[in-house]
């Protein structure tokens, strides 16, 4: 095959299926990718351009041209093109989660220390989840800011007010606290930092990429699908490895080290997360679609007016 005619933008896996998509997401949320340099990754971006241009360099490989949309795919937006902020990026969802989520697991016991750590944990998902919005919806400033105020109070009350109420409960029902704080906050994180797409409709197109117009029930499916996805990435490494923890701590080896609890909780979630952050973002296909059926009546009828029975289906980009 002529690489001068290579579709680089052709998925390596079938997107339709869960097991495609986990290839794809093992593919891209690669943490050591976060360790190349700004020059690398430009590099990559540049090798991606020159193949969607037929400009192939001459001795580039098939290898070569997968690895380089590999660190497109991990570092750029989808919408935009542009280099996304590290922290943002999948790829730093292991570092970046072990940590935070490791320590929220440690220190649960003292209001001081769970209000310090959701905090950090809740200026680490409005990161994340302004660096993967649809970006074809803009967000002011200010609507980011109250997105991430209203965010960081439910996950602070949420947080607070299970742990005084959980005093008397049995030591693993404490534990299991920063999970549910954490999944109650992103239940109101992600819409509210996306809310320019809940209020104004996200762009819908036709299979072939062309724009139908803009959606507000495409925006709530595709929104709900991240919530569902971040709950579930979460989700093994906050409920069982508090389990994992209650009885370990019981050996008297265990006892005798309570300074590397912390360390020992960070590692263990890391085995987590390296498994669930490509399993969880591959719950849901990225390019969401949608009966045109199910679309709002005034957009349904514009596409219906202008191109008859001939589109059966919107597609969008859900974000992650």
């Amino acid at each position: 095959m002529a690489l001068s005619s290579f579709d680089i933008d052709a998925p390596r896996w079938d997107q339709s299926t869960f097991m495609g998509r986990l290839k794809h997401f093992f593919n891209i949320t690669d943490c050591r990718t976060a360790l190349l340099p700004d020059s690398r990754l430009d590099e990559a971006k540049a090798l991606v351009e020159s193949c969607r241009a037929g400009s192939v360099p001459p001795g580039t490989t098939v290898e070569q041209l997968h690895y380089a949309k590999k660190l497109y795919d991990s570092a750029f937006h989808p919408d935009t093109g542009d280099r996304m902020n590290l922290i943002g990026r999948m790829s730093f969802q292991v570092p970046g989660g072990m940590a935070i989520t490791g320590f929220m697991l440690q220190f649960y016991r003292t209001v001081p220390a769970v209000v310090f750590w959701q905090w950090v944990n809740q200026s680490f998902n409005a990161l994340v989840n302004y660096t993967n919005r649809n970006a074809a919806s803009p967000i002011t400033p200010k609507q980011i800011g109250v997105a991430y105020v209203t965010a960081t109070s439910t996950a602070l009350a949420t947080a607070v007010g299970l742990n005084l109420y959980t005093k008397k409960a049995p030591p693993l029902v404490a534990r299991w606290v920063p999970f549910v704080a954490v999944a109650a906050a992103n239940c109101v994180n992600i819409p509210m930092m996306r809310q320019q797409e809940i209020l104004n409709g996200i762009a819908v197109t036709d299979e072939n990429g062309n724009k139908l117009g803009h959606s507000t029930k495409a925006a709530v499916k595709g929104i709900t699908q991240v919530v569902v996805s971040r709950i579930t990435m979460a989700a093994p490494g906050m409920i069982v490895l508090p389990i994992i923890m209650q009885r370990l701590e019981k050996y008297k080896f265990m006892q005798r080290i309570t300074f590397l609890h912390g360390p020992i909780q960070v590692m263990m979630v890391g085995v987590f997360l390296i498994f669930m952050v490509p399993a969880a973002c591959s719950l849901f296909p990225q390019r969401c679609t949608m009966a045109v059926s199910k679309l709002e009546p005034e957009l349904r009828d514009s596409i219906r007016s202008q191109y008859g029975d001939s589109i059966q289906r919107v597609y969008f980009n859900k974000g992650l």
